[in-house]
């Protein structure tokens, strides 16, 4: 059985923080804990927005707190994200993240991430 507490995350490989602390994602589980996927718990200031494009993981994030928009970046179609609304990006879709207020998602990624990992200038993960 696995248990960990987010505060317990705190400044280990396991805590990423983007924009210089303006948004942290803490990740509960990672690819040595052997299940298969990663899961995450972000949290984003008010007024981030990210271009992301994750071109080597599938990812699930669902909304628990706070508003944002989510931009489909081939189409331009937009999304409301407010708590309970859940987007996976199945198709490796490129997209961008817009924090109304603060917000809270918990992610989840396959194939699982080792830890450490920071988005590239694409906004992606490094493959495996």
């Amino acid at each position: 059985m696995i248990v960990k507490t987010y505060e317990g995350l705190a400044g280990t490989k396991n805590e990423t923080e983007l924009k210089g602390g303006r948004a942290v994602t803490r990740r509960f589980l990672l690819e040595e804990d052997g299940v298969g996927f990663t899961l995450s718990d972000i949290r984003f200031g008010p007024g981030e927005g990210t271009q992301l494009w994750y071109k080597n993981h599938i990812e699930a994030n669902y909304i628990i707190e706070g508003e944002g928009i989510l931009e489909e970046l081939d189409t331009g179609i937009t999304h409301e994200l407010k708590p309970g609304v859940m987007y996976c990006l199945d198709k490796h879709d490129r997209h961008r993240i817009i924090s109304k207020t603060p917000m809270r998602v918990i992610c989840v990624f396959n194939p699982p991430l080792k830890g450490g990992e920071v988005h590239d200038a694409e906004g992606s993960y490094p493959a495996g």
